[in-house]
């Protein structure tokens, strides 16, 4: 979840639905019905780091951030001055890195199913009601789990779905004036490691009726090894292809070689589902900043269904859920 796509082309919520590919297998669930969040399939991150984007919440696994309740998961993110753990435990180096705190203005949540529910080439759905609010940022996602290519983003980054500042005053220059913010994002990143990094997508834009602060919405990608699909409500809205994506890793000398095949999205991926507070995205689009005021805040997760294509899993190729309307994504190079 770094740096989300701003691109001007997008699309408008509509009625017409893709006709779901055959061949989907359902490999891993969670429908959130029990009581407690099943650590058998996702760990909790706490760190107060910031997420490398100067965002302003600590991450912590209190119940007070994370919770099931009536068949949802909750991710809470609250006002409170918080101290923690600058870094991850697997982002420890050395005895000296773990001793390091930071202190917040805001608590939130970040749970992964990394070493729990790792994937490669799948169908990955996620039905969620998301915050509201200058500098919220919640967001649906995957990291590479053994970064075989190098540090980010040289392994990849897939954004299945990030939101900012919904209901604010929308910056969107094609909307009327005093439209709010309705736009979702879905995003690849890629590249070289940073500051060599690049990253391309494409926002999907809903009525207003349909704010996905007030509506539940579907939100999913199909991977397979030469392409990366986005839908809303199986509506397939953006295309990605291996072709217009690359991967550099950086050599002990600091040249770049370029890896082959279908890098770096050819290797075991997992899910993060997050609620970010602030950061350079949110802080800088929409009314700027972050609005303190309205806390605590939630994003509720109803369910998370991952699905592998059984007439070919392994290369993903043979289940594909295609839409004529759906566009073109275009790559970038540094």
């Amino acid at each position: 979840m770094l740096v989300g796509a701003l691109s001007a082309c997008q699309h408008t919520s509509q009625p017409t639905q893709a006709s779901i590919g055959q061949g989907w297998q359902l490999v891993w669930q969670d429908e959130f019905n029990a009581t407690k969040i099943d650590l058998t399939k996702w760990q909790h991150e706490v760190n107060c780091h910031g997420g490398g984007n100067d965002e302003l919440q600590c991450y912590t696994a209190r119940s007070q951030n994370s919770y099931l309740k009536d068949g949802l998961l909750h991710i809470v993110a609250r006002k409170e001055d918080y101290t923690g753990p600058l870094y991850n435990t697997d982002e420890l180096t050395s005895n000296a890195r773990a001793k390091l705190q930071r202190t917040q203005p805001f608590t939130s949540a970040r749970l992964r199913t990394k070493g729990k529910g790792d994937w490669r080439y799948a169908r990955i759905e996620v039905r969620a009601k998301l915050p509201a609010g200058q500098g919220t940022w919640p967001a649906i996602w995957m990291l590479p789990t053994d970064w075989e290519y190098g540090t980010w983003a040289s392994s990849g980054e897939i954004d299945i779905m990030e939101a900012v500042n919904l209901k604010t005053l929308t910056d969107d220059k094609a909307a009327p004036v005093g439209t709010l913010e309705s736009r979702i994002h879905g995003t690849l990143h890629y590249g070289g490691p940073a500051p060599e990094n690049v990253y391309s997508g494409l926002p999907y834009t809903f009525t207003a009726d349909q704010n996905p602060a007030d509506v539940f919405h579907t939100y999913a990608i199909e991977w397979q090894e030469n392409e990366i699909r986005w839908y809303v409500d199986d509506v397939h809205f953006a295309t990605f292809e291996s072709k217009q994506w690359y991967s550099t890793t950086q050599q002990d000398d600091g040249s770049f070689v370029e890896n082959t095949g279908f890098a770096p999205f050819d290797k075991r991926f997992h899910l993060l589902i997050n609620f970010a507070i602030g950061g350079n995205w949110p802080a800088n689009v929409n009314d700027k900043g972050v609005d303190k005021s309205g806390f605590e805040k939630q994003m509720l997760v109803d369910y998370v269904r991952v699905f592998q294509c059984s007439v070919n899993p392994q290369t993903g190729q043979g289940c594909a859920t295609y839409q004529p309307s759906a566009k073109q994504i275009i790559g970038k190079r540094k």
